[in-house]
Order: structure tokens, then C-alpha cells, then sequence
């Protein structure tokens, strides 16, 4: 048996989310995809699909291996563009997601320079507010902040972004400044309608829930930081989120020997898609800038 073609029929079974689709990917008749599916499941004594004449489910043993095959699978192709020389300049184009702020800031500038010195390629920057499924909305690449859930992606850390609460100088000096986050129940805030009205923090290395009570609520973080501009509260966003607010002097950040853990921030694509010259130099020409440009963000003196 050819264990990397059953590793790659596997995988494109569960890709494709049928026998049928996983046959067309790979121009195979799905007689012979049935039969490398067999033949796997019975070299590895596991049954790795529950299959139904509707649809294919994982086993738990089917799920543990798909990661194994995905991780495998990128190695070898990583490893083959590495030593393919023609390959070395990157062509095509460049597909990435980013978070509305984050992506104007950074990735932006960074792709634009990027742009400037590869003039073989092209790039389409999707800024969205929403976590992209990478694979099935085609991205090459995509800049996450939080944890990292999903195993079928591959993540590159290149820094990370706390929690910051900030008020107007306005209120600031009407109110004084806030000493501890249970006084928070007494102060105007302006909420962020997905996060909820509990904001959590850090007291003395525990974790503090604390319960909000809005004077307005925003789905959108900058309708958020123009209220609290406004005075009408103080508002939780990540640090990256207020950095302009920061410098420009308009917002302040209150109760920062509390905030919580900082979040990943973290680039971002699938084990299954090639790691094509185009994406792998990408990589290599903004990790560093985007660490330095974390690093030394006003937001993380906070943490």
C-alpha cells in the first residue's frame, strides 16, 4: 500500500465530504477511492469514517489521524518547494483576512511594501470582523487574535494584544479615575454587543468576572470608541484597537494593573493547502515587522 496516497485520498475524503467529491478531486474513480479507504483503515486496524449513503462522519480515531496526515502532507510539500529552485520567486496572487483595525494598521502596510518589491504578484486583503473559515472561503492566509481552536490550521505566532479599558481625559477629570474593577458596576460603560456584559480582569492572579451595565452598546468597535470619545463611558477594547486614541490624546487607559492575559496574535494557514514561494515569503518578510510593530505598541506597556 502507498501509505502518502492513502494518507492524501483520506484527507481529501474529508476535504470533499464524500467518496464521490474526494474521486472527482483526485480524478479517481470512487470504486478505487472506497478501496484505498478499506485498504488504510484495515492496515491500521481502525475504522476512521462512519460512512451512511448520506454522509461521512469522523471517528475519534479517524480525527486523531486526519491531524497526523494533515501535518505529514504539508511537511513533504513544504520540503519540496524548498528544494525546487525554480519555484524561488513568488508569482500569482495573494489571498489574506484580517480583522477591520488590525489589517488597516498593519497588514496593510506591510503587504503594500510587499507588493512594491515583488512585482510578479498580485493580493486581494479581505478585512472582516468575523472568524473566516481559511479553508472554505479560499484565503491563503489569515491574522487571528486569540486562541487557536481549530487543528486544521497552522499557526505563526507573532505577538500578542491585551485588554485595555479606556475612558475620555472629560471623564477622567469629572469622575477621577476608577481603583479597582468592582467599582466598575457604579461607572457609565460602553459595551461591545458580541463580548457581552462581563468584562474580565486579573486581581491578584485571579481570574475577576465583573458585571457591566452599558449606557450604550455597539456591534462595531469604532461606533464603541466614539462614544467613550464622547464621554459617555468607559469602554473594553484590545490595545491595538485604541493605539491611535492612545497617541492622539482623545482616550485614556484606565485600570491597567488589571487587565487580563494578553491575547495570541497569530498568522494563520491550513496543514492541507501547499505552502506555495508566494505565501512561505509572505511569511518570512512580515513576521518580524509585525513583531516589532506589537512589541512596541503603546497598548502593551498595559499588560
Amino acid at each position: 500500500m502507498d501509505k502518502l496516497k492513502a494518507m492524501s485520498t483520506f484527507v481529501a475524503i474529508v476535504d470533499q465530504g464524500s467518496l464521490s467529491a474526494a474521486a472527482d478531486k483526485l480524478d479517481r474513480s470512487p470504486a478505487a477511492v472506497v478501496r484505498t479507504l478499506a485498504s488504510l483503515e484495515q492496515h491500521l486496524g481502525v475504522r476512521l469514517l462512519n460512512r451512511s449513503t448520506r454522509r461521512i462522519a469522523l471517528t475519534d480515531e479517524g480525527r486523531e489521524y486526519l491531524d497526523h496526515c494533515r501535518r505529514i502532507l504539508a511537511d513533504i510539500q513544504t520540503a519540496e518547494f524548498r528544494l525546487d529552485s525554480r519555484r524561488a520567486d513568488p508569482a500569482g496572487k495573494l489571498t489574506i483576512t484580517a480583522p477591520v483595525t488590525f489589517g488597516r494598521l498593519h497588514i496593510a502596510p506591510l503587504l503594500n511594501q510587499w507588493l512594491k518589491q515583488n512585482p510578479s504578484m498580485s493580493a486581494e486583503l479581505i478585512l472582516l470582523d468575523r472568524v473566516v473559515d481559511v479553508i472554505e472561503e479560499g484565503f491563503d492566509l489569515a491574522l487571528r487574535i486569540g486562541h487557536l481552536a481549530d487543528s486544521s490550521l497552522v499557526a505563526r505566532q507573532v505577538g500578542s494584544t491585551p485588554y485595555v479599558l479606556c475612558a475620555s481625559p472629560e471623564l477622567i477629570e469629572q469622575r477621577g479615575r476608577p481603583s479597582h474593577p468592582e467599582q466598575l458596576s457604579d461607572w457609565p460603560t460602553v459595551g461591545f454587543t458580541p463580548a457581552g456584559e462581563v468584562w474580565q480582569f486579573q486581581v491578584k492572579g485571579e481570574l475577576w468576572e465583573q458585571r457591566i451595565r452599558p449606557v450604550v452598546s455597539a456591534n462595531q468597535i469604532d461606533t464603541e470608541l466614539a462614544a467613550a470619545r464622547e464621554g459617555l463611558g468607559i469602554c473594553r477594547v484590545l490595545a491595538y484597537q485604541a493605539q491611535e486614541d492612545f497617541e492622539r490624546g482623545t482616550l485614556v487607559p484606565v485600570l491597567t494593573e488589571y487587565n487580563a492575559p494578553a491575547l495570541p496574535v497569530q498568522l494563520v494557514f491550513p496543514h492541507s493547502r501547499l505552502l506555495s514561494p508566494r505565501v512561505r515569503q509572505f511569511l518570512d518578510a512580515v513576521v518580524g515587522p509585525l513583531q516589532e510593530r506589537l512589541s512596541g505598541m503603546a497598548g502593551n506597556k498595559y499588560q
